[in-house]
This record gives C-alpha cells, structure tokens and sequence, in this order.
C-alpha cells in the first residue's frame, strides 16, 4: 500500500488529546507536516507538539483559536494557508453533553452546531478549492456513531453529527472529479465512532456509574451493553489508522462515505 507522500501537510483540530492527537501523530509516522490545534494551556500544546515530533512529523506548529466563533474559525485557516499549502484536513473538534430536549438552553444548542458543524463547514470550504486546483486533498471528518443513529438526552450533538455526515456527503459530490488517480483526487469521508476510550465520553461513564452504585467499570460495561455488540470500546489509536490510510492515494475512490467503527451497533 502507497503511503501519502512525504512532506504533505494536514491540519487536524482539537488534537491535544484523544482522538485528535491519535490522528496527528498516525500523519506524523508518515512524515506529514502537522499543524495541530486545540484550546489547551501552553503545556498541553507543548506536550502534543512533542509527541508528534517523536513520531516523526517534519515539522509541527500549533494554533488555538476558538471554533465556536466563526471568525476564529476563518482566521485559523488563513493562518494555516498563508503558511502553504494544506493537502490533509481532519476535522475532528467537537462537544459533547447529555441534556433532555426539553431542556436545551438555546445557548447550548448553538455552540454545539458552531463547534460540531460550522466550523467543520467553514475549514472545508477554506481547503477544498485549492486542494481541488491542485488534484490532491484528504477531508476527514470525525462524525459519531451519532450521526447515523440517534439516542435521547442528545439532541444537539445528534443534530450537528448528522449534519456533519450531510455536508460532507455534499462536499464529497463536488469534488469527486477533482484530479486523478495518478494525482490522488480530492475525497471527502466521515469515520464514525461509537463507544471509544476518550475524556469526552469520561462524563456519560460517571453518569452511569451513578445509576449503577458508583462503580466506574461497572458503569463502562452498562453502556457497552446498551448500544455495542461487541462489548469493547474503540482505541484512538484504532480510529487514527483508518483515518491515515483514508488520506492515502489508494483511497481515491473511496469518497462521500460515513464509515461506522461502533461495533455492529449500528446493524441491530
């Protein structure tokens, strides 16, 4: 299998930790040049940044705008494609948080979709124009098990993830004729996820622990239990893999698709 070339560069948000930093450091084994990005203090960045160098990353540089704000999200991305081309977008930043419907502040509602959704909207609609002109690009967005399927207490991370799968399905439709198989063509794919080992999963696993006499590991299992056959949580390592190998030329014409790592939760 053709790896992606050397020397290729990709943004991936919200890669200080979990998923995103698993991503990051599977392009950087690569020997991509990484721009990370996330809201963490300077230790956070710094620790990420080295991580990602040990792995074998050209080079890493790091960003923290906001993306519940539009205009952090526009300014990243001028930041980041004044520095050079971007052949690799990972969109992987999201919030999570369980809430009746009847319940969701209004507030809420919105920084879920400006974070989950818009600026995924808005990185991709920075990058793919010139990923087009130049017949190579790799957007992955890192949807959820969530937006293919639904569960109550989650209205609005249910609504951004399925949108998240909607646009990019759009965007995949646009660009499909970019490029060639000799240049590698410009694809657009979600991967996602169901139950994964990650801290933004760490408050429904307490929660439940709650309801189960306070015991962590029993709480892990309920939820195991309720919606994944498997009875096993994914790695961030896992999902990194199957993100790189998307960004390789031998994914050409693997495009607009929303691949569940759930399981089998989403076959019952």
């Amino acid at each position: 299998m053709t790896p992606p070339q050397p020397g290729r560069r990709a943004l991936v948000t919200g890669s200080l930790q979990g998923i995103g930093l698993a991503i990051a450091t599977a392009l950087a084994a690569e020997q991509c040049h990484l721009v990370l990005h996330g809201l963490g203090d300077a230790e956070q960045q710094e620790n990420a940044r080295q991580t990602v160098l040990a792995a074998g990353a050209l080079s890493v540089t790091v960003h923290g705008h906001d993306l519940s704000d539009a205009t952090q999200v526009q300014a990243l991305m001028a930041a980041v494609l004044a520095d050079g081309p971007l052949d690799i977008l990972v969109n992987n930043a999201g919030i999570q948080q369980t809430v009746p419907l009847a319940e969701v502040p209004l507030e809420l509602w919105q920084r879920f979709l400006a974070v989950n959704l818009s600026a995924a909207f808005l990185t991709m609609q920075a990058a793919l124009p010139r990923m087009a002109a130049r017949g190579y690009g790799r957007v992955v967005n890192i949807a959820s098990v969530h937006g293919l399927v639904a569960s109550p207490h989650k209205a609005p991370y249910v609504a951004s993830k399925f949108g998240l799968v909607g646009v990019s399905k759009v965007a995949a439709l646009e660009y499909a004729r970019a490029g060639s198989r000799e240049q590698g063509g410009v694809t657009v794919n979600c991967i996602c996820p169901g139950w994964t080992e990650t801290t933004l999963l760490e408050p429904q696993i307490l929660d439940r622990a709650a309801q189960v006499g306070g015991d962590r590991e029993a709480g892990v299992r309920s939820l195991l239990a309720e919606k994944q056959p498997s009875q096993r949580m994914s790695l961030p390592a896992e999902i990194a893999q199957l993100a790189a190998w998307l960004c390789h030329p031998v994914a050409h014409n693997i495009t607009g698709a929303a691949i569940p790592v759930e399981g089998g939760w989403t076959s019952q």
